[in-house]
Order: C-alpha cells, then structure tokens, then sequence
C-alpha cells in the first residue's frame, strides 16, 4: 500500500509530509501491520531491565513531542526515543530545513531541537500512559547560557516517567553542542548529571548519542569518560555534517545532518570501533541506513545490542519493522542461533 502513495506523498515538501504522517498516526489512520514474527523468541530482549518483542527502535527525531509513541509501538517498534527536548519551547531554524535525496535515499536536516518544551511534553506523556520502553533525548535550547544546566533540568523533569534519558550531544544543528565531544567537557558533564541523580534518588539509565564524524582518538577518548562514568548506553551514532561526496542528489551540499543510506557504512565501522572498546560493558543502540533485514544484521555482527531507525522509515513505509524481522529472521536461521543477540560482535573488523 505504501509503494502506491510514496509518489504522492513525496510531492510533499518534508516537512509537510512528516506532519501529516504524525497526525496520521495520531488519529489512528494508519492501519495496525500484520506481524507474522510478533512474539518470536528470536528476537526477544531486555533494554534496561524491560521486556521488549524486538531490539528495533524508533530513533529521536521522528516523535519530537511525545504525540505518536504509543501508534509507534502498535506498528511494531520494540521501543521509541522521543524528542530531542528543551527546557523551553522553541521553533527551532528557519523554513526550509528538512530536505529528501530520494536517488541517495536520504534525508538533511536542519530543524535545530524545535519542540514544545519539557513542560508541556511531560504533561503529554503522563496523559497518555506509555504501552511499552519509551526513551527521551534531551537537550540544550539554543540561546541558553549553561548548556549543562539544560540537561539537569530536563533531568529532573522526566526521571520519574522515561525508561531511559538520552544526553544529545552530537546535533550539527546546534551551535557547538559537539564541543561535548571533548574529553574533559564530556566528563563534566555526565559527572553533573550523575550528582543530579544521586540528589533525585534516581535509577534512571543515562545514554549518550554521539557523532558519526569522530576521529579515532575521540572514539577512544569518549569510550574512556563513559566507561569511568555511570553510563548504560552509547548511540552511536547521530546525523553526519560531511559524507556527501558519493551523493547523486542535487540538494547534497544542504547544510544539516545527513541521514539515512548513506551513512550506513560509516555508522557500521563505527559501532566496531565502539564495540572492540567498550567490550560488553555498555550496550551500543545502532543508527544509521536501518531500512533491511541486511542491514540490521550488519550492525548486529558489528556489536550493536539494539538498533534505531527514521530515515528508513520515510523511504520504506509505517511497516518496516515486519520487514526487517521477517528478512533478518531468514539470515538468523541459517547461522541457526535461537537469539539475534548471539551474533552481536561476531564481526570485529567490519
């Protein structure tokens, strides 16, 4: 059904289509998918001590204040990030600023953490009761003066509520978010989010989404601060502010973070890195080009425990996890395991 609409709604601007794809979802007018391979034992897992049917995700990005998760969940997302939240409402960057290569299948994205603000989104979620793990990215607000302080505040708005908060540091949209990336900057910060913890009586797992434009050297600096701080995960990884040079579309030199196929690579290469160092002891959500069966696989074999998509989304259509089970279900048997977690890291050099 989706490949019959695709064409029309891709004569949508972007962002146009991605609103009325959330109040699509909102209103009920996207159809639940049979799901042939729900409940299957071969994709079962925890992610911080939850159940859940399958470690396929909705990334941050898609539901960026809290309206649809639960209608994410009934397509058959074994979990979904909302956000990226701010303290304070804000519009984000000027109109236009998303943009679809659909020869790359990609998108860029230039929206800058436009949501309706912490308050008003904790106030969504507590009305409407969560059906399954429902994480939250959070963030600074652009004009801020102590970016740390954002995080803090909206730590202690959503601890209570969130199955796991999400520190984004690795936006290209946001000016010198990624300074967080440095090793001392960085290790500041989640020792302040970790005392906010400790003074909220708070348990809630702390994630990090970092950048696919990190060097070596940074890869390992940032495995260092997460593995001496009170981190249980690392996203890896978040838009890329470079990768176009093989892109056929005309849009290619947008300005914003790159999505979708393109990085698919990239992200792969980088989750290894991640895996070899961090060895089990934080588990790694991967994100980046998710639109198969195959590509999941690949970033299982790299060391990803869970993956995130969007992108993929937009290209595939509201039933792409079933597809994605149902092809990565064939590629799972013939290794003949009875868990996807059984092949996480079995390729370390990717």
């Amino acid at each position: 059904m989706f490949s019959n609409i695709r064409s029309l709604i891709f004569k949508l601007d972007p962002e146009t289509a991605h609103n009325l794809a959330i109040k699509s979802l909102k209103f009920n007018f996207v159809p639940n998918v049979p799901d042939k391979n729900k409940d299957d034992p071969l994709f079962k897992t925890k992610l911080f001590g939850n159940d859940i049917e399958n470690p396929i995700g909705m990334a941050a990005g898609f539901d960026k204040n809290a309206e649809v998760y639960n209608s994410l969940f009934k397509l058959g997302f074994g979990f979904v990030e909302v956000g990226t939240i701010t303290p304070l409402k804000q519009y984000g960057n000027p109109k236009p600023r998303v943009f679809r290569l659909v020869e790359d299948e990609a998108l860029i994205n230039r929206l800058g953490f436009n949501n309706i603000g912490a308050e008003n989104i904790i106030n969504k979620i507590k009305m409407n009761k969560k059906i399954g793990t429902l994480g939250v990215n959070i963030g600074p607000n652009k004009d801020t003066e102590n970016k740390t302080e954002d995080y803090l505040k909206c730590l202690k708005i959503f601890h209570q509520t969130a199955d796991y908060i999400t520190i984004n540091i690795s936006s290209p949209n946001t000016e010198n978010l990624r300074k967080f990336h440095n090793q001392e900057k960085l290790d500041d910060l989640l020792k302040n989010i970790e005392k906010e913890k400790q003074n909220l009586s708070s348990k809630i797992p702390i994630v990090v989404k970092v950048s696919p434009d990190i060097n070596n050297v940074e890869i390992d600096q940032i495995s260092q601060v997460l593995l001496s701080n009170n981190v249980q995960g690392v996203i890896v990884s978040n838009t890329s502010d470079s990768t176009r040079e093989n892109l056929a579309n005309v849009q290619k030199y947008q300005k914003g973070g790159l999505s979708g196929k393109p990085i698919r690579t990239k992200s792969t290469v980088l989750i290894n890195k991640f895996y070899q160092l961090l060895k089990g002891k934080i588990k790694i959500i991967g994100v980046g080009g998710v639109d198969s069966g195959k590509s999941a696989y690949e970033k299982f074999l790299a060391g990803a425990n869970y993956l995130q998509l969007y992108t993929g989304m937009v290209y595939r259509g509201p039933n792409i996890v079933s597809m994605i089970k149902k092809e990565l279900r064939e590629l799972l048997l013939k290794e003949g395991v009875k868990n996807f977690s059984e092949i996480v890291g079995k390729k370390t050099n990717t």
